[in-house]
Formats: structure tokens, sequence, C-alpha cells
């Protein structure tokens, strides 16, 4: 059996999600190297004649790949609502359940995510898990909370850590920081994003339950395809 090759995996998947942009599309481009290599492949349609109405970027870096292609870019102070967003993951479920925010944007991934009318999510096969939980929950908080937010998340049965960089403490593009939460394997995703986002202080975590449509999958010679399970109106 060959080795997996990540960055094989990474292109497959990123030019398969190009098969779900149609042209006059309002697009959400999510951020990390998947979804940068997702932002290439596009801009070299829209060079070829692929016209969108627009494109709201979820990270500074996003932003400027996409301005290097001429891909016409929005906010959503622009449009009501976006027809897709495609993003990565730092890992996903079978019921595509999501931890993101490992790159620091999880804040403006949601938002853009909540925004669109359909999630398409782009991975390799090593984001794939059978439980949410190998990778550090990121919650985003504002400073003042930090101590009693430790604290707190402590009693949920987590572990958190505060995010460093560059010598001091992580700062996303809002100024807040934050926490790397260990909770072991996450056999309740959405209870723990219910209790997460009843905490003062919690910004936005990167839990996203219910919120990603498809799921694919870069694997050795082609992509998998996952949709996510039929969910209740309560549940979308």
């Amino acid at each position: 059996m060959s080795a997996r090759d990540p960055a094989t995996e990474k292109r497959l998947a990123a030019e398969a999600a190009l098969g779900f942009v149609q042209p006059g599309m309002w697009l959400g481009l999510g951020s990390g190297s998947t979804a940068e290599l997702m932002v290439h492949a596009l801009g070299a349609q829209v060079q070829e004649g692929l016209q969108i109405a627009g494109a709201v970027p979820t990270s500074a870096r996003t932003r400027e790949i996409a301005a290097s292609y001429g891909i016409p870019l929005c906010t959503l102070d622009d449009v009501d609502e976006l027809d897709l967003v495609i993003d990565g993951a730092d890992e996903a479920d079978p019921e595509l359940n999501l931890i993101k925010g490992g790159g620091g944007q999880l804040l403006h991934e949601k938002i853009v995510a909540a925004a669109s009318r359909q999630m398409v999510v782009i991975a390799d096969s090593s984001k794939v898990v059978s439980v949410l939980g190998a990778f550090k929950l990121p919650v985003e908080i504002i400073e003042a909370a930090r101590r009693p937010l430790i604290r707190q998340i402590g009693e949920l049965g987590g572990e958190p850590t505060l995010r460093q960089s560059g010598g001091g403490a992580y700062r996303t593009l809002e100024g807040n920081l934050i926490l790397d939460c260990d909770f072991g394997p996450i056999e309740e995703p959405a209870g723990l994003a219910r209790a997460l986002a009843d905490l003062p202080g919690v910004v936005e975590h990167g839990l996203f339950v219910g919120m990603a449509d498809v799921l694919l999958v870069g694997r050795d010679g082609g992509v998998d395809v996952i949709r996510a399970p039929e969910r209740s109106p309560s549940e979308s």
C-alpha cells in the first residue's frame, strides 16, 4: 500500500468543490491550506471567464489570494444570503459536525457559513474522524473573561490552554484571545456547543454543528463525497 499524499488529497478535494460553483453565485471563501488551494483554482476559472456575483473572504490571506485573480469581492453588507461557502476543517465526524479554528478565523468562518444556503467542506483524509476531539477545540474569548472562563471550561470537562504567538498571547482580528481546549472525545458536540455558547465572555467556539451539507474528502485516486444526514427543522 502506498503512503498517502496529503498535498494531493487536499488538491483533489479543493478542485472537486468547484463542481458546486455555478455562474452568478454569491460565494463564501474559507480559510486554511485546503481552502487556499480552492481559491487558486477558482481564480483560474474566473480568469478563464467564469462570472460570479461576488465572494466574501473569511481571512485576510484568502482576500489577498482572491484579489490577485480578480475575483470580485464583497462583504455581507452587500448581499442578504450567500449561495455557497467552501471551507476546510480541522476535524469532521460522520454526521459532518466539525472542529474549525486552528488558523484563528473561526468567528468569521462561522458568520459566513451561517449566511450561506449551502456549506461544502473540503479536507484530506486525515481530517475525518469517528468522534471529534483529538484536535483541541478553539474557543474565542474576550480578555476580561479569561480567568473565569478557564475555570468554567474546566467544569465542563475541558483543559484550556491560552494560544500563543510571537512570544505573547495570540490575538484574533478583533483583538480577542483563543483558548485551545482539550475535551477528549466529544461524544455530544451539540450539547457542548450549547454549553460553551452560554458562557459569558465566549465570543465563539470552533464547533460547527449541523452546518455542513457536503464533505469532500481527497483520497488516493479520487474524492469521497459525504452528505450530511437528514436533519429535523430544529437542527437546521
